[in-house]
């Protein structure tokens, strides 16, 4: 197959918003495309390369060649370029990496070169991606789009599963399962203005709740065997090796085979928590453990504080309720390794706990449904967070040049939130408040290696840049694609733990009309 007729496709999904003609234009190629080149077309569909990484940097994709007139690649010549230039290491590497990946794209077409370089960049943007190829392997196959969601879940990733699905079936797809050493994409949750918004919408199904108090750390997902314990980030990625004293913790729980979800956080030597940002520097290291004496060595430790069970000793937990999972993890984690929470408490102690959280530091609460499985990957109504000001998690789309003071830094940044039904982002505003003279800094670097175009005031970038954003409110507008506005947006921090997947949505973000603080 022609690399063309996947870059064709590609783009024309990128320019669609319709969920039902991606679907068409990706079972269509799927179709066409020979078996054997699946395990190629899949995971490109998906925005990945078999390689995952190549040493391509941005830098040597801002400069190529002028495009070839016509398609000529296959999609198997570039698989096997590809894979020579990720194995290019020593002495000369940079030079011959570089000539190879200019000899590669002078011979793709312009269409071509367009979907190479998201693909080496990582950044292809073609809404509701993963959503989009499900939806397609579904009607392209004999498999249902339930089965291929729950299998995406639990492996992790997207293009394993399609690739299973259209070469084997079902039987291959209902063969993915929780598996030790395997991360599975965590559950996430949605947000509500106050207690009682999250309670009521908890209480439409009727349902009994518990509320977890909402740390300020990092999450990870671990996992237990007799050959070790392996930590995993929310994005996936191994940091084992970084977290020390935590492994350490995880390997003295009294079970074989365990995976568990916990957030990291720094503490004193009192057991306090530390502010986030020295959570984030501690596990950016590489030392794996930190000396727990933080008063005497200005360092602090890290630990675990563990709040669900998703496996344990041959025994899948996820699609049991909260309540029995909890059950067990109270059995199998020591107290303060546990994160506080108040089971099936009233409104009025709920309201309580949370002002208590507060009071101790922390960042709000989680309210939680006790029937609930755990629904890996996803964001709904069955796990609500609230916190003492409203904040959402947006991406970050283009960045205006600075001027007076500012001038010769990016400075006011353009907010977007994510579409659930389609993929997209929406713009909601801008703001540039709360950005110290270090942020500033930090974000005009950033945002220079994220730069797709400037016309001199805005400079448009690549949507992977996640921040954290308080506002005192939401009101309609006409002047935003979503309808609405952030009243008094300010920048908290920026999020290097979070993808722009992981992003509010509009939906949340409308949410919050007519609340404010």
């Amino acid at each position: 197959m022609l690399l063309v007729e996947v870059a064709t496709t590609s783009a024309a999904v990128a320019a669609t918003r319709s969920r039902l003609a991606k679907r068409e234009l990706l079972s269509d190629l799927l179709r066409r495309t020979p078996t054997t080149e699946l395990p190629i077309v899949v995971p490109y569909l998906a925005g990945e390369l078999r390689q995952r990484r190549t040493g391509v940097g941005w830098a040597q994709l801002a400069t190529l060649p002028e495009p070839a007139d016509q398609p000529t690649l296959t999609v198997t010549e570039v698989d096997d370029a590809l894979a020579v230039i990720a194995e290019m290491s020593g002495p000369g590497s940079a030079t011959r990496r570089r000539e190879a990946v200019a000899s590669l794209f002078a011979a793709a077409t312009a269409p071509e070169q367009q979907l190479l370089r998201g693909l080496i960049s990582g950044e292809v943007r073609q809404g509701a991606l993963d959503a989009a190829i499900l939806d397609a392997v579904a009607a392209a196959s004999t498999v249902g789009l339930a089965a291929l969601r729950r299998a995406a879940m639990l492996r992790g990733a997207t293009a394993p599963v399609a690739l299973a699905a259209l070469t084997e079936g079902r039987p291959a797809v209902e063969a993915f399962d929780i598996t030790v050493g395997q991360p599975v994409r965590p559950m996430l949750a949605s947000s509500a203005p106050d207690v009682a918004a999250a309670i009521t919408k908890i209480n439409s199904s009727s349902h009994p709740y518990c509320v977890d108090t909402k740390l300020d750390g990092i999450r990870i997902q671990a996992h237990r065997s007799p050959a070790g314990v392996r930590l995993f980030t929310r994005s996936l990625d191994e940091v084992t090796e970084r977290l020390g004293e935590v492994a350490e913790i995880v390997a003295a729980l009294p079970a074989e085979e365990l995976i568990i979800d916990a957030e990291v956080l720094a503490t004193d030597d009192h057991g306090q928590a530390r502010p986030f940002a020295e959570t984030a520097s501690a596990t950016s290291t590489r030392s794996g453990t930190a000396p727990s004496d933080a008063t005497t060595t200005g360092r602090t430790r890290l630990v675990p504080a563990i709040f669900d069970l998703l496996y344990v000793d041959g025994e899948s937990m996820i699609d049991k309720p909260l309540s029995e999972r909890l059950a067990r993890l109270d059995q199998l984690v020591p107290e303060p390794y546990r994160i506080a929470r108040l089971d099936e408490p009233s409104p009025e102690q709920a309201g309580d706990f949370f002002t208590d959280v507060i009071t101790a530091g922390h960042e709000g609460v989680v309210i939680k449904d006790l029937t609930s499985p755990y629904e890996a990957g996803r964001r709904g109504a069955d796990w609500i967070k609230v916190k003492p000001r409203h904040t959402l998690d947006l991406v970050v789309l283009a960045v205006e040049h600075g001027s007076g003071r500012r001038r010769g830094l990016l400075s006011n940044i353009h907010l977007g939130a994510r579409d659930g039904a389609t993929g997209e982002f929406v713009m909601l505003g801008k703001t540039f408040k709360g950005m110290t003279d270090e942020m500033l800094a930090w974000q005009t670097e950033r945002f220079g290696e994220l730069r797709v175009a400037d016309d001199g005031q805005v400079v448009t970038l690549r949507p992977e840049q996640v921040v954290e954003i308080a506002f005192d409110g939401v009101q309609r507008s006409t002047r935003y694609p979503g309808g609405v506005a952030l009243r008094f947006a300010r920048v908290l921090r920026y999020r290097q733990d979070k993808t722009a997947d992981e992003i509010d949505t509009i939906d949340a973000v409308r949410a919050f009309l007519g609340k404010a603080n």
